[in-house]
């Protein structure tokens, strides 16, 4: 796999540079954000982006597709953003996953993050439709859900430890499926605590008791 290093004032800059040196589309390199660099004052103190770009192989039927229908919604919403593929395979997704930045990211997250949801439930619906599969993939918007993920897990492991002092279960606040699943895998392989998910629609939780 080819793979370069780029440095520029912006992130988005660097990708450009890199994709010209690759002459690859976005849609056939695997990028990671090194450092989003940062502006500094009055030029002291400022630093460089910098972007590790690689050319994949043979993109999946589902990166290619996923990246047309980001490039779709985008368009039709008109907000001034760029979508990256961070990661062709994420572990433990068994898929894609793409991060999406720009000045008008923040529409995209919205309040907790309800919009990016609606966004990430959109473009796997879409993409499966358009592949007849059940396309797992991730969508993410400047490194949001990764942050909510990583919380996830600490409170998980937080969460564990309560039960283990009080030997009682603990109900965690109803939260989404793709939620649900990173409270699951993270205490999956746990000495004394297992997880199962409790209740229907809106209100499924995940209680967490010892074994």
């Amino acid at each position: 796999m080819t793979e370069i290093t780029i440095t520029a004032k912006t992130v988005d800059e660097a990708i450009e540079l890199a994709l010209k040196e690759l002459d690859a589309e976005r849609a056939k390199v695997e990028i990671d954000v090194v450092s989003r660099g940062k502006a500094g004052i009055l030029g002291i103190g400022s630093e460089l982006a910098k972007v590790r770009v690689a050319l994949l192989d043979a993109p999946s039927d589902v990166v290619t597709t996923t990246t047309e229908v980001l490039d779709e919604i985008i368009s039709l919403l008109g907000v001034d953003v760029v979508t990256s593929l961070t990661q062709a395979d994420k572990e433990n997704l068994g898929g894609p996953a793409f991060d999406i930045e720009g000045d008008d990211a923040g529409l995209l997250i919205g309040r907790r993050g309800e919009t990016l949801k609606s966004l990430q439930f959109l473009v796997k619906y879409m993409v499966s439709q358009k592949l007849g599969v059940n396309a797992n993939l991730q969508v993410d918007v400047e490194g949001y859900q990764e942050r909510r993920n990583e919380a996830l897990a600490n409170m998980a492991r937080r969460v564990a430890q309560r039960v283990m002092d009080s030997g009682n279960p603990i109900s965690l606040e109803p939260m989404p499926a793709n939620e649900r699943r990173i409270v699951h895998l993270t205490l999956a392989d746990h000495a004394r605590v297992t997880t199962e998910s409790a209740g229907s629609g809106m209100s499924r939780q995940v209680v967490v008791h010892l074994k």
